[in-house]
């Protein structure tokens, strides 16, 4: 039976469970992906389960997003990361190296293989023709210490491509196009898998690109053909041997069908709020622009900032613009200078920082109240940028970068000049220098984790009650982002360590009295929901510190994958109503009653949630597996563990 590429992936790895969408599946790990944002809980986590060593093929800590060191914090989490890594047997990638997925791509990612990493971009690495999963970190976790991934089955979304790029349209452009037509919930429950000829007219870091950004779609992955174009890529790593060719059957099948021609495509841009609120660049084109800002995982190849740089050679941006560059990789910033364009981009007027994530997750570079910063980036969720009342636009290369010169927004077709001719390098700048390998695990084994003044223990969180009465505190609307329940920017991130000093920013954007009136029930309380709750970053600080607040319940209309999962890791109960639009029918302070809580979850999927303030009773459901459902009973992952050791 011909099979796609995402089916074929699989089921090499596939440990329990078919392929029937809805079921059940437990995939084996190959690989694993941890950031400084997000890695520190899980190397906490290891050292609770006990972890002697990483039984992954490959296992490496990035330090690529909290690089500011305004104070003593980022320094000890980094110190910690770096003897974490040591002491369980994974890579170490310096500060300053590059953001993880490119560095990723370059050094590590290798077609065939899986990988599970705790950002929701992990997923860029599906360019390659990996299957790479973005989850929680306790995921993460597991599968460093030898546990298979457990996910219920994914629809195979096949996304045809014909056709060729126009000049002044790229890869962005592309996702662009589909959160155009689909929205940020159009790929939940689904693996995009990209074919057709129009692949030959991309490269594979113009694959990343959209890779990246199907998690802005809700995918629980992407994935591209291994075909010449990865073979190329690795041969300029210096790679060549880790190259297979991997594709779909010819006559391959898929569970939903969707075509793009490239050709028709055009310069599209995000406006604020929402990567999915995209527009022509030619419907916006004249807004005054302040910031401007090329980099992040989004954007993260040479040509990128090369086609910056080659349009902006020879003149300067305008005065009212910060024109930004935040290089993905010490390579990548290697080869730019290699090339001369490193010197274009300055003589241009650009502040080139240093090779991180910075802006994309609010660590720097935060735009002033009521002035347009365009960016390359994947997110523009409010506030994320560092600004409480901020207005980020999303973009590609191109549209920036004629921007930058314009001082307003500007389809980079009515520049007065043809399209760069680029002359890329052949070979990459390769450079291992700043890569820590794994120590011999003798040695390993007599390492003590260094643990600074802001390294916090894990809270130790109770089994859930039989009976809750509690409150609502908190009622959301649609598309609430992990960003909007656990802030990142400069303020918070470095707390990311201590749970408590973190949970005085939980919901501060939304409500900025909720931690106050959290600790006032130590009951426990509820939070209402409505569409998509919880999209976004993987971080599951945005499941902790609520659950160290005494969150039990969240109750919405949908949730999405990654925050569902880490409320249920860490035994928040995630319940969704029947009917949607009993979602009217509950407000801030009434209290809600959850009768023989434990029994009625295991009776089935749906049980009845009394609203005694209003004196009436709602349906809702959960979708837990029994794994799963062992779990939130005990209080989370670790103390069920714990109970079974």
């Amino acid at each position: 039976m011909a099979r796609n590429l995402a089916h074929k992936l699989i089921a090499s790895h596939l440990v329990d469970g078919d392929l029937s969408p809805g079921s059940n599946v437990a995939i084996a790990i190959d690989q694993t992906l941890t950031q400084d944002a997000t890695g520190t809980l899980v190397m906490q986590e290891l050292e609770a389960l006990g972890l002697t060593s990483a039984r992954t093929e490959t296992s490496v800590q990035y330090v690529d997003h909290n690089l500011l060191q305004t104070d003593e914090k980022n320094a000890e989490d980094h110190d910690f990361l770096r003897s974490a890594s040591q002491r369980y047997g994974l890579w170490f990638s310096k500060p300053g190296n590059g953001v993880s997925h490119p560095t990723h791509m370059q050094r590590f990612g290798t077609p065939g293989k899986t990988m599970v990493g705790s950002d929701s971009h992990t997923c860029a690495a599906g360019s390659l023709g990996m299957l790479a999963v973005g989850v929680g970190g306790l995921e993460v976790a597991l599968a460093i210490a030898g546990q298979p991934l457990r996910i219920r089955m994914p629809e195979i979304w096949g996304v045809r491509l014909t056709g060729e790029l126009p000049p002044w349209v790229s890869a962005k452009d592309v996702i662009l196009e589909m959160l155009r037509q689909h929205g940020v919930a159009g790929g939940v429950n689904r693996i995009i898998e990209y074919y057709g000829p129009g692949l030959a007219g991309l490269s594979a870091m113009d694959r990343h690109v959209i890779a990246n950004m199907g998690a802005e779609l809700g995918a629980t992955t992407t994935v591209f053909p291994a075909d010449a174009e990865v073979r190329d890529f690795l041969r300029a790593e210096g790679r060549e041997d880790d190259f297979t060719p991997l594709s779909a059957d010819t006559d391959a099948s898929y569970d939903v069908e969707d075509h793009i021609n490239l050709s028709e495509l055009e310069p599209l841009i995000a406006r604020p709020s929402a990567p999915d609120n995209v527009v022509p660049v030619r419907e916006v084109a004249g807004t005054d622009v302040s910031q401007v800002v090329i980099g992040s995982s989004a954007n993260p190849g040479l040509r990128d900032f090369a086609i910056a740089a080659a349009i902006v050679r020879g003149r300067q941006t305008d005065p009212s613009v910060s024109f930004d560059i935040n290089p993905s990789s010490r390579e990548i910033l290697e080869d730019l200078t290699r090339m001369g364009a490193t010197f274009d981009l300055i003589a241009a007027g650009a502040r080139i920082h240093q090779s991180g994530c910075m802006g994309c997750i609010g660590m720097g570079q935060a735009p002033a109240v009521g002035k347009n910063s365009l960016r390359t980036f994947p997110r523009n969720f409010p506030g994320r940028s560092g600004t409480p009342e901020d207005s980020v636009w999303l973009c590609s290369p191109e549209t920036a970068a004629a921007s930058a010169l314009a001082g307003v927004i500007t389809d980079p077709r009515d520049l007065d000049r043809d399209p760069p001719e680029l002359a890329l390098p052949e070979k990459a700048s390769v450079n291992t220098a700043m890569l820590v390998p794994p120590l011999p695990a003798q040695q390993a084994e007599t390492l003590e984790l260094i643990k600074g003044p802001n390294i916090s223990a894990l809270p130790d969180f109770p089994p859930l009650p039989d009976r809750l009465a509690a409150p609502v505190l908190l009622k959301t609307g649609d598309n609430v982002s992990t960003d909007e329940i656990s802030p990142a920017g400069a303020s918070a991130l470095p707390l990311r360590s201590n749970i408590p000093a973190l949970a005085e920013f939980t919901f501060t954007r939304i409500d900025a009295d909720y931690p106050r009136r959290a600790r006032g029930h130590p009951g426990g309380h509820v939070v209402i929901g409505g569409q998509n709750y919880g999209q976004g970053s993987s971080r599951e600080h945005a499941a902790i510190t609520p659950r160290y607040l005494g969150l039990r319940v969240v109750i919405a209309k949908s949730f999405a994958r990654i925050h569902w999962q880490n409320l249920a890791n860490f035994g928040i109960v995630p319940l969704e109503f029947c009917d949607p639009d009993d979602y009217a029918g509950i407000g801030v302070d009434d209290s809600l009653l959850f009768d023989d809580l434990p029994d009625a979850l295991s009776a089935g999927n749906e049980l009845d949630v009394r609203n005694t303030t209003r004196n009436r009773s709602i349906r809702v459901r959960h979708r837990l597996s029994p794994r799963q459902l062992d779990a939130v009973l005990a209080g989370g992952v670790i103390p069920l563990l714990a109970s079974r050791a």
